[in-house]
């Protein structure tokens, strides 16, 4: 990976999200530009890397040009959401790919060896972060990743979901379904501790620091923060049995 030089010109918008543009470049790569100015993608990049290093499927990169600046390989095909909307996936299969993600990714050895029980955390990993590829599913979006305890990164995802699950958006069955299948996962609802030889799951420690990250997101509207509360009973009340 390149990580200095002049900026890639940017081409035909393919898609926004709350805080970034795509822009095509060429058939094989794409200029991702956070518009807010709050990204590190060389940062980004060096996660990337790291975990591709290890097997899992996060997108190629080729440069950081800047630091809001970041050209990573271009992937065709629906993310969870548009296959949702398609009529290609289910909700049970959605849950139960995004708990297989995340123990995948818990799987991937830390970037300090003298912290055998941290991992790489994505910490938005829910369904408009996964590219269904001809290839298999691909990560996307890791400007918010960070070093730490897994059953955060369980904790972000199913809080995530359960906002969309008890909102007034017509998704709110299907968000609410795809939590039920993640909490249903029985490495996620069953851990033992964090444990260097696998990945953790959602515990109490992991939602409690969740909701509390969700609740001072700027990002989120103010009608979001106050679906927190609803969001924190729906994943109790779906969960087996108490968190540990």
């Amino acid at each position: 990976m390149t990580t200095t030089g002049s900026a890639p010109v940017p081409g035909r918008l393919l898609g926004s999200g709350r805080t970034a543009d795509v822009y095509e470049i060429d058939g094989a790569w794409v200029l991702r530009r956070d518009r807010e100015g709050w990204s590190d993608a060389a940062a980004e990049a060096a996660v990337m890397e790291h975990v591709r290093r290890h097997g899992y499927p996060a997108p190629a990169v080729r440069t950081a040009a800047s630091r809001t600046d970041l050209v990573m390989e271009r992937l065709e095909g629906p993310t969870m959401l548009q296959a949702f909307a398609a009529g290609t996936l289910d909700a049970a299969a959605a849950g139960t790919l995004l708990a297989r993600l995340l123990r995948a990714l818990h799987a991937v050895p830390g970037r300090s060896p003298s912290l055998p029980g941290v991992r790489v955390l994505h910490l938005d990993l829910h369904p408009e972060n996964v590219i269904l590829t001809a290839d298999g599913p691909r990560v996307i979006d890791w400007g918010t990743a960070e070093d730490g305890d897994p059953g955060l990164d369980w904790g972000m995802s199913a809080v995530i979901l359960a906002q969309a699950a008890v909102s007034a958006e017509p998704y709110a069955g299907v968000a609410r379904a795809t939590l039920t299948a993640l909490l249903a996962d029985p490495s996620g609802l069953d851990p033992s501790g964090l444990d260097p030889s696998g990945p953790s799951g959602l515990d109490e420690k992991g939602l409690a620091e969740a909701l509390r990250r969700r609740a001072a997101n700027p990002t989120m509207s103010g009608e979001e923060v106050g679906l927190l509360a609803a969001a924190e009973e729906l994943i109790r009340s779906l969960s087996a049995r108490d968190l540990p």
